[in-house]
């Protein structure tokens, strides 16, 4: 075992086990897999669930404890929405980002929620 073999001659030879390097997103959704075992969102505290594109920033509230565990979105807002995109020059912004929170801020007061998990996908955030 550990990838070590050996030579009849007695010389030790050493197999390459090193993995294939992984881009950018391979990256993110490896760090995003190994967040979620952690977090659940309950229809009490919901999941916030963000994704970042190079474009636009997504939004959504999430209830993981319905459907087998695959989630409900509650709610949901991106620079995309109507409303968001006409005052925005990119949705790729912190300006855009602040937008897009308060519009889900705002949505998850209309359904009575006060607290959320954060789900930040893998993404870095400092």
């Amino acid at each position: 075992g550990g990838g070590v073999t050996m030579r009849a001659a007695g010389a030790m030879a050493t197999t390459c086990m090193a993995p294939k390097a992984k881009n950018k997103r391979e990256k993110r959704v490896q760090r995003h897999e190994r967040q979620r075992r952690n977090i659940h969102g309950t229809p009490e505290r919901p999941r916030l669930a963000i994704f970042r594109s190079n474009k636009h920033i997504y939004a959504q509230v999430i209830d993981d404890s319905e459907h087998e565990g695959k989630g409900h979105t509650l709610c949901a807002a991106s620079t995309l929405t109507p409303n968001l995109r006409e005052g925005l020059d990119t949705g790729a912004n912190k300006e855009a980002a602040s937008k897009v929170g308060l519009e889900i801020a705002n949505k998850c007061k209309d359904l009575n929620i006060t607290q959320v998990v954060f789900d930040k996908g893998g993404f870095l955030y400092h």
